[in-house]
């Protein structure tokens, strides 16, 4: 990324004119363009696991999933993301004619990467707590079998963690349930030592 790149402000007007032209997706955070860091073999397995798994389990309702290439407007904080994979139930609400940025994601899922952790654990989360529709939000490791989700409970958020291969990921919200060994299904992730004196 270039030094203009990350000192040029924008307009989310102007974000998005870029961004519906560009070959490759960027975010958008208070005024700054961020563009996306390609995805490991794991990320793509996991994203794409859940996405299948939960889509099967939404056919016949009210709600819809997309894969990583819905973005996302974070409410009033002038933030667009692209979740890894979202779920809304009713009508979905979209920022203009494009239908291709959502206002009331039901459930957001995000695949944790060294590069991004922090982020979507910190500020994301943040702007995504104040997206009135968002009833669930899941972070997967991608190093691990390791599951948090967040659930809204009136005005906080709820974590449980997942942990074994035999946990099931239940997102309430939209009746959804998600073995982990599904989530994980073709994944190589280390295997684990045995504790010493076993």
């Amino acid at each position: 990324m270039s030094a203009a790149a990350v000192t040029t402000r924008y307009t989310p007007a102007q974000y998005l004119a870029l961004e519906r032209k560009a070959p490759f997706k960027s975010e958008y955070d208070d005024g700054f363009i961020h563009a996306m860091a390609g995805s490991s073999r794991e990320h793509n397995l996991i994203a794409g696991n859940i996405f299948r798994r939960v889509g099967l389990q939404l056919e016949d309702r009210p709600c819809e999933s997309y894969m990583s290439d819905m973005r996302v407007r974070v409410g009033p904080s002038d933030r667009y993301t692209y979740p890894d994979v979202v779920v809304v139930c009713g009508t979905p609400r979209f920022e203009d004619d494009e239908t291709d940025t959502l206002l009331n994601p039901t459930v957001l899922v995000e695949v944790l990467s060294p590069s991004t952790e922090s982020y979507d654990r910190g500020r994301k989360f943040a702007g995504y707590r104040r997206l009135d529709s968002l009833r669930e939000y899941v972070l997967v490791a991608q190093d691990r079998v390791c599951v948090e989700r967040f659930t809204r409970q009136g005005e906080e958020w709820l974590l449980t963690e997942f942990s074994r291969p035999e946990d099931v990921l239940q997102l309430t919200s939209i009746d959804c349930a998600v073995p982990l060994r599904e989530i994980y299904a073709k994944v190589p992730l280390p295997r684990e030592e045995p504790a010493k004196g076993a």
